[in-house]
């Protein structure tokens, strides 16, 4: 078991590998990002992303945010927030979209990107604050949340008004919202086109200023595409298009070279932060290979080791002391990590992401059946209970969250010290957005891959990625093994639970009415 990956033999590929039927795209609502893999997990399959080009664009000089143009109360308003200077991206994009042009801004997840679009995007609202101003559309729910937050809390000096629009929330309540005509609608493209179509009179963009795609690299793909074309027939031509990213795609480069929509325009302005290194240097990234039938067994025992407060039922106990109940004491299950490093704080939070919906919910029952105090977040959670376990996770009342790649994306939780890949993702890039959810803003942190003899070449692809090679962990096997029959047993527990409460019911439902009904089911959507 505690083989290095690079030094086994890689499985043949399989001869045949199951691709996802045309009527069954990945699943997501209202053309949301699900963050869950379209198809069978397999490790063979994955092609590696490009790399922004290298050396194209320097990194502008320090400088404060007055110098960047921007107004007193906006720099009072950073300040306020202890925010004093600005970071490249920030110093890179603000002027120009000051200045009216269109904007491509590419940096690491945790730079500031959305700030460099929203204080430039206040500015010109607080001269003209008239009707909808600014369309903000990002892939998932929770990232439209988080980005509706920092516009609230920038913008309160002007008393900006923001409507989310997105899946899972009463579309009445909604469409009455947009009717007010907020100064910025943040959403995700499903819903705001189905607003656009169905509830015309609610929406008034026709004198929309600034349309925003964050993390662009998601919705431009062929899963957007029919939403953003009904966005963009609904938004005016003449406005100002900032595309915003942490990954670096060849749709995306090629906007820069595409002729301007309007003749006498402005070609976009580009700027992409050095992407040489995807990942910052205080991340500490391992990995440990073990056979794919024990994973979560060495998962509980890298919780034990990580996580201090465990919640207690009776009956159920995580450590191995049995009678112990300091909860404290990591002597019961901990290893040394590798070449001797610390442990993570017990006091701190994990994500633990996995690969699809049905993973998450069973892993969520497993690790509360062995006692830990754990919520999930996928997209077959209602969208209340998703702001729910969030908002949990974030004031650390829970320390554990078991996250579908819809947890990978723009999140900001400063508490994170410790990611785990329960499956490891096929896009290299994919694992840059998920580790980096740890290690933000200057702060240390850890990503360990739990992988498989499955996964060898999707690591060698993350690690070409990222430039750099992984670091075995070494566990002791002998300390996994005595705590293998809980593991089993809770993990039986959860798989009668998922059958008791039939989940993924309404999916099966909603697929037998594509079948039965006149028309074909819905297909994969064509690329913009």
């Amino acid at each position: 078991m505690g083989a290095k990956a690079r030094h086994a033999k890689a499985p043949k590929p399989k001869e045949e590998v199951k691709k996802v039927e045309e009527n069954e795209t990945p699943a997501s609502t209202n053309g949301e990002y699900s963050g869950e893999y379209d198809g069978e997990y397999d490790g063979d399959r994955v092609e590696v992303a490009p790399v922004a080009p290298r050396g194209e664009y320097p990194a502008p000089p320090m400088c404060t945010f007055g110098q960047l143009g921007l107004d007193p109360w906006l720099v009072s308003t950073l300040a306020a927030m202890s925010i004093t200077q600005p970071t490249e991206i920030q110093r890179a994009c603000v002027g120009p979209v000051l200045a009216g042009r269109d904007v491509i801004g590419g940096a690491k997840t945790g730079s500031g990107k959305t700030a460099a679009f929203a204080l430039p995007i206040l500015q010109r609202l607080s001269e003209d604050p008239f009707g909808v101003f600014a369309v903000v559309l990002t892939p998932t729910r929770e990232l439209a949340f988080q980005i509706a937050e920092q516009f609230e809390v920038l913008g309160k000096g002007v008393g900006v008004k923001v409507v989310v629009a997105i899946g899972g929330v009463d579309m009445v309540a909604q469409a009455l919202a947009l009717a007010r005509r907020p100064h910025v609608v943040v959403a995700t493209p499903g819903r705001l086109a189905d607003h656009i179509q169905s509830s015309a009179n609610a929406v008034h963009f026709r004198h929309v200023r600034f349309l925003v795609l964050d993390e662009a690299d998601r919705l431009l793909t062929e899963t957007f595409a029919p939403d953003l074309a009904v966005i963009m027939d609904a938004v005016p031509r003449q406005r100002q298009t900032l595309l915003f990213t942490a990954t670096m795609t060849q749709s995306i480069l090629a906007l820069r070279d595409r002729p301007p929509a309007t003749p006498g325009r402005q070609p976009p302005f580009v700027h992409l932060c050095d992407t040489d290194v995807s990942t910052v240097a205080s991340l500490v990234q391992n990995y440990i290979f073990v056979p794919s039938h024990v994973k979560e067994a060495y998962l509980v025992h890298l919780l034990m080791s990580n996580v201090g407060r465990l919640e207690k039922r009776a009956g159920n106990r995580a450590n191995d002391g049995g009678d112990d109940d300091d909860d404290d004491d990591d002597s019961s299950g901990s290893d040394s990590d590798a070449e001797g490093a610390a442990t993570v704080g017990k006091e701190k939070s994990i994500i633990i992401f996995v690969g699809q919906c049905k993973a998450a919910e069973t892993l969520r029952v497993m690790l509360y059946e062995l006692g830990f105090r754990v919520t999930a977040l996928h997209s077959k959670m209602p969208q209340q209970e998703r702001l729910n376990s969030l908002g949990k996770f974030r004031a650390e009342a829970v320390r554990i969250l078991i996250a579908t790649d819809v947890g990978s994306r723009g999140l900001d939780i400063p508490s994170v010290e410790l990611v785990i890949n329960m499956h490891v993702p096929r896009d290299p890039d994919e694992y840059i957005h998920r580790v980096g959810r740890t290690a933000r803003a200057g702060r240390g942190g850890r990503a360990i891959t739990i992988m498989s003899e499955r996964d060898i070449k999707l690591i060698h692809n993350i690690e070409a990625r990222v430039g750099k090679r992984l670091d075995g962990l070494r566990l002791s096997e002998h300390r996994v093994l005595d705590g293998m029959g809980r593991v089993l047993a809770a993990k039986r527990a959860a798989a009668m639970h998922l059958l008791d409460i039939d989940f993924g019911a309404r999916d099966r439902v909603r697929k037998q009415k594509h079948a039965a009904g006149s028309g074909p089911p819905r297909k994969k959507r064509a690329k913009q």
